[in-house]
């Protein structure tokens, strides 16, 4: 029986008596992916977050958390661990079992109680409790709150953040709350949670109508293609202006309801038509009080009205928390990239001479046109919005195409420009650098943009997986929001952060964190050449990077493992004015078009953030040396447990689990002999490092073997042997007698008869890997 089985049985008696195995009960509940880590070359995942016992009041509300230990421990052993779960899990009650007795701490008032076997609660008492806490104790409140999810067979079950977001809301509007906002990064499912909302509500008598809200079709199409397809037969999408009220749910463009002159197309439909209005990126224009879109929402101010950012906007002049009021639930980019759902991201930052230094033109330089420059020193937030450098321009495309062409020529990557006109520049120098493959295949580079129809009819073959081309396409504003390419591998960063930089920041960042593991995608990379990477730095941004690395003159993109350390980078944030979106861009501004300007690569540096958000250069061996000595600060702490009865593979497995990277170690550094043991002690704690041969060896010249005699000795020369050649970790263990090279003694049975029988062998293997580790 394993220990799961052990706990099973322990507390079984305890809650079975009340709760439904089958229905409520969720043993070893796995409720994260674990959090993907890239070193390097090497990505491997550290282990899945699991609850002993989830406990569910109905499916999909979950109540109480169980965590069981055995009886060699004490009652309240697993109290701060189940505790910790429940936030995530955003459970009230946490109890803690040693299969003798219960230890409870409930969420709603802070306190902790000691429970017999036989005083575990049922259902509904903890519901009771939960209910009378929250006020949700009158009929309307629990027919809202226990409605059902929507579950097809086969189809996506709720995330557990999700049933957060969609559990939270439901609550606030079971106690009459009816402007809330939901705040959910970036490829974390916010069209999936709205959708949730929608059907929990319309199973109950809260809500009939409904209005989608957004402001780009590609957001409106994909939500109802996607998400909210089973409601399909119920669904119309407002276009021409139309207004049709037999459907109940309804998907619409601001503009649609807001005509280009100002009529108020809305009007046409009573005040409380609509019971429910969903506000998706709620961050954008929505959020301006003097906004043409808010006259929407105040005008159907009857209905419930729900809105969903993965960046809120808090300025002097727009603030959507004034008007939704503070989040009922946050799920941040940070949160999603430590649980696993999310992608993370190495950024690289090539550091151009213009860039760093300026470009200050010598006298009487003329433009394109003939025009006489300015004497001044333009900076890089110039670039592109006063003065175009051709060489810039080309040098950026050059290194795009380096990194593409060292890791991956047909990754998909998205390249932000400053506005339209630069991104048509940068089509035609990646075009020109990438002619090997767009002489075959002419859509390897688009453009994408606002005024572009052409560009904007591949936008759908760009975000299909099974599509090669577009493969790289170059944008301003359109792409910032709604595009759903899971496969996106890069994100170039050439445009500018304004006053709202952040905003625009964290949803750029998040066209490359969705995850997609059957076709390879698991982190992506940023190519940083605005610095805008020092917005990690802001106090507002919630997910730092794994790597940044800044190219040498001529050297790779990709970078070394092994650079040395450098300082931590306290540049702070640029302050840059504001770009205008793709729409505003018909006022096109002058700018002075210069070319013959050397434009070349002038930095390197590489680094890692830290657990605690520091700035650090970090090998694959200083990363590897730091997580073991997280878990064994000490050599002697690191030999006590490493001498312990069935701890070595136990050892190695918690290690592996917490992203140390011992095999690609060995791999990298040619040290394919060195055993787990002498890696960890070389890495972590400088000692001297032997092959497993040479600690063979060196017990056969002390003369351990020389304690046995005849077959029993040869039987343990056989075994050194063994060691010598194989990575083992338990020479104790004796599915080694299998072995081929065994066979010659006779049956594992009958080779530890030598010894005198089956404990007097594993005495005697313990006693010769003691030795091996010692030697």
């Amino acid at each position: 029986m394993n220990e799961s089985d052990t706990r099973l049985k322990l507390i079984n008696p305890a809650i079975m008596k009340s709760w439904d195995r089958d229905r409520q009960v969720f043993t070893e509940y796995y409720f994260t992916d674990g959090e993907i880590v890239v070193r390097g070359n090497f990505v491997t995942r550290k282990e899945k977050k699991k609850a002993d016992y989830l406990l569910m009041y109905a499916p999909n509300i979950p109540i109480a958390i169980v965590e069981a230990k055995d009886t060699e421990h004490t009652v309240s052993a697993g109290l701060q661990q189940g505790m910790g779960y429940a936030q995530a899990l955003d459970v009230p009650f946490a109890y803690s079992t040693n299969g003798k007795g219960f230890i409870e701490h409930d969420f709603l008032t802070g306190m902790e109680r000691s429970l017999s076997m036989d005083e575990f609660p049922t259902p509904e008492e903890l519901w009771a409790r939960y209910s009378k806490a929250k006020g949700l104790e009158h009929e309307h409140a629990q027919e809202i709150v226990t409605a059902p999810y929507y579950q097809e067979h086969g189809g996506n079950a709720p995330r557990y953040y999700q049933r957060n977001a969609v559990n939270r809301t439901l609550e606030a509007i079971a106690r009459g709350q009816d402007r809330i906002l939901l705040v959910m990064a970036t490829g974390t499912g916010k069209t999936f949670t709205a959708f949730q909302i929608v059907h929990r509500l319309r199973m109950t008598t809260e809500i009939a109508k409904v209005l989608y809200l957004a402001d780009r079709n590609i957001l409106v199409d994909q939500t109802i293609d996607g998400d909210f397809k089973p409601l399909k037969k119920v669904t119309t999408k407002v276009e021409n202006r139309k207004l049709d009220s037999a459907y109940e749910i309804y998907f619409s463009l601001y503009q649609q309801l807001v005509g280009e002159n100002g009529e108020e197309i809305f009007r046409e439909f009573d005040r409380q038509f609509f019971d429910l209005i969903i506000v998706d990126e709620c961050h954008r224009g929505s959020a301006a009080a003097d906004s043409a879109w808010r006259k929407i929402l105040e005008y159907f101010d009857c209905a419930i009205q729900i809105g969903m950012t993965a960046t809120p906007k808090e300025t002097k002049d727009v603030s959507n928390i004034s008007y939704f009021g503070e989040p009922v639930y946050t799920y941040s980019l940070k949160q999603g990239i430590e649980d696993g759902f999310l992608a993370p991201y190495k950024v690289i930052r090539p550091k151009m001479n213009v860039d760093v230094y300026g470009y200050r033109p010598e006298a009487g330089k003329i433009d394109d046109r003939g025009e006489e420059l300015p004497d001044r020193v333009y900076e890089k937030q110039d670039f592109d919005s006063e003065i175009v450098i051709k060489e810039r321009n080309e040098q950026v495309a050059k290194k795009i195409t380096q990194f593409l062409k060292e890791t991956d020529r047909y990754a998909k990557t998205i390249v932000f420009c400053v506005d339209i006109e630069h991104a048509e520049n940068m089509r035609k120098a990646l075009v020109n650098e990438n002619s090997d493959i767009v002489k075959d295949h002419p859509t390897y580079v688009m453009k994408i943009t606002g005024d572009d129809k052409e560009g904007k009819a591949q936008l759908d073959n760009f975000i299909d997986p099974d599509e090669r081309f577009p493969t790289i396409v170059t944008t301003s504003k359109l792409l910032t929001t709604g595009v759903n390419c899971k496969t996106c591998k890069v994100v170039v960063l050439d445009n500018k952060f304004g006053e709202h930089g952040m905003t625009e920041f964290k949803q750029i960042v998040g066209r490359g964190t969705r995850i997609c593991e059957e076709y390879g995608k698991r982190y992506f990379t940023i190519l940083d050449f605005r610095d805008a990477s020092r917005l990690f730095a802001d106090p507002d941004f919630d997910g730092e990077p794994v790597v940044i690395f800044e190219p040498a003159p001529d050297g790779p993109m990709v970078p070394n493992e092994d650079e040395p350390d450098s300082p931590p980078d306290v540049t702070p944030p640029p302050s840059w004015p504001d770009s205008p979106d793709d729409e505003d861009e018909g006022k096109r501004r002058v700018k002075y078009h210069v070319h013959g300007v050397d434009v070349h690569i002038v930095s390197e540096r590489v680094e890692y953030y830290s657990s605690d958000g520091q700035l650090v250069t970090e090998s694959l061996k200083d990363y590897t040396r730091r997580n073991i000595l997280g878990e064994f600060d000490t050599l002697d702490h690191f030999l006590v447990a490493w001498s312990a009865e069935d701890r070595k593979q136990a050892i190695i497995d918690e290690l592996r689990a917490h992203g140390v990277f011992l095999d690609e170690l060995r791999r990298e550094s040619g040290q394919d002999q060195m055993s787990d043991f002498d890696l960890i002690c070389h890495i972590a704690y400088d000692q001297k490092p032997l092959t497993r041969s040479e600690r063979a060896n060196n017990v056969k010249k002390k003369g351990v073997l020389y304690e046995y005699s005849g077959v029993a000795r040869e039987i343990l020369e056989t075994l050194l042997d063994k060691f010598a050649t194989s990575n083992l970790v338990d020479l104790d263990d004796t599915r080694v007698l299998d072995l081929v090279e065994f066979r010659r003694f006779g049956s594992p049975m009958k080779i530890v008869k030598a010894f005198g029988g089956k404990q007097e062998y594993i005495q005697a293997a313990r006693k010769l890997e003691n030795e091996l580790y010692v030697a």
